[in-house]
């Protein structure tokens, strides 16, 4: 069958060709910009698509070659110029494929370097397995890193369900509205029933979130991580502030925790960079990082740049910056609709977040 896919995932094979073509990877600063002095050396990209079958790719600069081996004996050699031509050639089609899409010379090209699929079974959030020279420490270790593009869609950085709920008690409200505030079907329902309830005297205090695993992973971040995050979403449904530097301000002029800015700041870059890196809603985390390398960015232009643990600042405030909430299916994810219980009434807001 053909290979297909769409613009993420052939991304994730072009940032493949293009890092053995260049065999380095350039380091980013905070506005997604080539730090020139800082990259890493690639020893060797390292794929597994069968258990037990790991392809690894050598780069070698000094012969301008690419190296491919398996169980340590050498099936195929090519230029590295090979790789760039491949590299420049999918570019171009991403840069005008729509859907789901075939490339017929790349997938050609992949099938000869014994690639048959876009994208590696992992049980992390890396997609990619490189072998990086750390100049910095003299390791050579093997790290996972996430690759993200910007060619096409935003990606989402945390997906919805009812594991994000956050529980909030409304006080001010009188039990009378909840039957018509709740009714609200228009193409901005939740908008819209925000908008009822403030406007029916209604005030939402936090609660608790719905999932224990997703609130005791907040606290790992910080004891009081549930509540910048409820306040945050307040800030999103009540307040329609989706961009999370703009949430941050948000949060910190109601300051919740009686602290200054920095701190509120430094926690939500905290908050994004776990989720990045590892950490789920419905999975125990005990703090590790599963995608160990960072994160590797596809570039509009082609470019494709790394946050590694050295330049791990750049990448928080590269998320703050380049993130926003946004709103899940209400029906299916179970928020957004007033209930009352012992006496009191409810309401569930979730979370998302998807890169802006």
């Amino acid at each position: 069958m053909p290979i297909t896919g769409n613009k993420g995932e052939w991304s994730e094979t072009y940032a493949f060709l293009r890092l053995l073509a260049d065999g380095k990877l350039f380091a980013a600063d905070e506005q997604l910009n080539r730090i020139g002095d800082m990259f890493f050396p690639i020893l060797k990209i390292i794929r597994e698509e069968t258990r037990g079958t790991p392809y690894e790719y050598h780069p070698d600069a000094d012969k301008a070659e690419v190296r491919i081996y398996l169980n340590d004996e050498q099936v195929l050699c090519l230029p590295a110029t090979v790789f760039d031509e491949e590299a420049k050639h999918l570019f171009g089609k991403i840069a005008t494929g729509t859907s789901a899409f075939e490339v017929a010379k790349t997938e050609a090209f992949i099938r000869k370097i014994f690639m048959t699929k876009l994208k590696t079974p992992s049980a992390d959030k890396s997609d990619i397995s490189v072998q990086i020279h750390d100049v910095h420490t003299g390791y050579r270790n093997v790290v996972g890193f996430s690759i993200k593009s910007e060619l096409g869609s935003p990606p989402t950085l945390l997906n919805a369900g009812r594991t994000t709920n956050f529980i909030y008690e409304v006080t001010g409200l009188n039990p009378s509205v909840i039957a018509e505030i709740n009714a609200i079907e228009t193409k901005n329902k939740l908008i819209n029933r925000m908008t009822a309830i403030a406007d029916n005297g209604g005030k939402l205090s936090f609660v608790e979130m719905e999932n224990n695993t997703f609130s005791n992973n907040l606290t790992m971040i910080d004891s009081q991580m549930p509540v910048i995050v409820a306040e945050m979403l307040i800030g999103y449904y009540m307040k329609n502030i989706a961009d999370s530097m703009a949430l941050t301000d948000y949060v910190s002029q109601v300051n919740p925790l009686s602290c200054n800015m920095e701190f509120y700041k430094h926690k939500i870059k905290d908050l994004l960079c776990a989720i990045a890196l590892g950490m789920k809603p419905a999975t125990a985390w005990d703090g590790t990082d599963e995608a160990s390398g960072g994160y590797i960015i596809v570039k509009t232009d082609g470019d494709v740049l790394a946050y590694h643990i050295y330049n791990r600042d750049a990448f928080r405030g590269y998320l703050l910056k380049n993130t926003q909430l946004e709103k899940g299916s209400s029906s299916r994810h179970g928020f957004c609709t007033l209930y009352e219980s012992g006496g009191k009434i409810f309401i569930k807001l979730n979370l998302q977040i998807r890169f802006s």
